[in-house]
């Protein structure tokens, strides 16, 4: 009796040092290749040289994040990241045209940590599920959607601010494969190639935010 006594006390303390979790949110760019969304601009949207898209383009995102720590060198967690990015341009003969879209990347991670008095560095990655939801104006609004999954590598480093606050920089790199846009009616086509438009994509971003350890 006395040694499950023992053990139980020996588990419980390890489990307080080491059970811990860190919730995280922060704000940053990314920076994007996404062809076959380019091509469309360019091929159909795109009216002057100023109008065209580059190879790569900068987009907002917002992350949120609770990671539990298994032990002192091991966490795994869950992000919900939220990528927002729009386009427009003019006609020749007047009016406009506007494109909007929302990418939802909710990503199961893993991490091996590194920490020591004051600071926390976390290296990992995760796979998850990808959502677009996209908006075109030409003459009126039509609404596509997608689905499909995305892999991320990532790397951040918590310096501490006060007792349980630590202020987050962080880099990932992401691969994002979503599928046709589409809606109930009909497929967005790049009817200069004569294919189905997605927003497939590869991107380097970097953010920062803040990181509450319990």
């Amino acid at each position: 009796m006395k040694r499950i006594i023992i053990l139980l006390l020996i588990f419980s303390g390890l489990n307080n040092i080491y059970a811990q979790w860190d919730l995280s949110i922060g704000m940053g760019l990314d920076f994007k290749s996404a062809p076959s969304y380019r091509d469309y601009i360019n091929f159909n949207h795109a009216f002057t040289p100023a109008d065209q898209l580059p190879s790569f383009k900068s987009s907002v995102c917002f992350t949120g994040e609770a990671d539990y720590k298994l032990n002192s060198s091991f966490a795994i967690g869950i992000e919900y990241n939220f990528q927002i990015d729009s386009y427009n341009s003019s006609y020749t003969s007047g009016g406009s045209y506007q494109l909007s879209y929302n990418l939802q990347r909710p990503s199961l991670l893993a991490y091996y940590i590194l920490s020591g008095i004051g600071y926390q560095f976390k290296f990992g990655g995760g796979v998850g599920y990808r959502y677009v939801s996209l908006s075109e104006t030409v003459y009126s609004e039509t609404k596509y959607t997608a689905t499909g999954a995305g892999f991320l590598l990532k790397s951040e480093v918590n310096t501490k601010l006060s007792d349980n606050f630590y202020a987050l920089i962080g880099v990932n790199v992401r691969y994002d494969i979503t599928g046709k846009l589409t809606n109930s009616s009909q497929n967005l086509i790049n009817y200069a190639t004569g294919e189905n438009v997605n927003l497939n994509s590869v991107s380097v971003g970097i953010y920062f935010g803040i990181t509450f350890i319990l």
